[in-house]
């Protein structure tokens, strides 16, 4: 498993409001889970961002933490399209001259966990990776009874 640390509020709108594309400046071969770190930098000028909004950004809510995991996806796939100029169609969550990092079966977690995050993708301690798996099978019990 991977972990992505991202600025909130884009790190929300991935784990509550339906943004499937992490912009990045490099590609990666890898495919699977990927853990959504919230990281301790906040992007303040996207706060008032239109997408932010209907993403449902509120400030107040427990995964617009910082510091912490919020939630758990697929990294399906990556289109570089626009990387070199070209058009794709990976939506109004991807920025141009990045690679779009295409998210599926996006997951908010119950409850923030924190933990360190790091610039660039990284390999989480199976500690964490535990506790996720912990926490997400507990809760599909709970909405299952």
């Amino acid at each position: 498993m991977q972990a992505i640390s991202v600025r909130q509020p884009w790190a929300f709108a991935i784990a509550r409001g339906g943004k499937t594309v992490y912009n990045h400046v490099l590609p990666t071969a890898y495919r699977g889970p990927l853990l959504i770190h919230a990281s301790m930098r906040v992007d303040l000028g996207s706060c008032d961002s239109p997408l932010i909004r209907s993403a449902g950004w509120d400030p107040r809510d427990p995964l617009a933490t910082l510091g912490a995991v919020i939630a758990l996806a697929e990294l399906a796939d990556v289109c570089t399209a626009a990387l070199h100029g070209e058009r794709c169609g990976c939506g109004p969550w991807a920025e141009p001259a990045r690679c779009h990092w295409r998210l599926a079966e996006v997951r908010a977690l119950p409850r923030p966990i924190v933990a360190l995050g790091r610039v660039d993708p990284w390999v989480p301690p199976p500690s964490l990776v535990t506790e996720v798996h912990a926490m997400l099978a507990t809760a599909a019990l709970r909405h299952s009874r």
